[in-house]
């Protein structure tokens, strides 16, 4: 029991680490694209990562 406690905790730990990684790489490239559509594809992300993959709805007239 306590070692997959353990286990559970370290994957815990991994996937808050790789989170925090993945929000500081779409920070990164939102500050520093410079072209409006780039830029807007960049924040998108930057919001996902914060937010979650659902966050934006997607617009199917386009």
């Amino acid at each position: 029991m306590s070692r997959a406690l353990v286990a559970l905790a370290e994957r815990g730990v991994r996937a808050e680490l790789e989170a925090r990684k993945n929000l500081k790489a779409a920070y990164d490239r939102f500050m520093k694209v410079q072209e409006p559509a780039r830029k807007e594809e960049a924040g998108n992300a930057l919001i996902r990562a914060i937010f979650g993959n659902d966050a934006i709805a997607e617009d199917t007239l386009r």
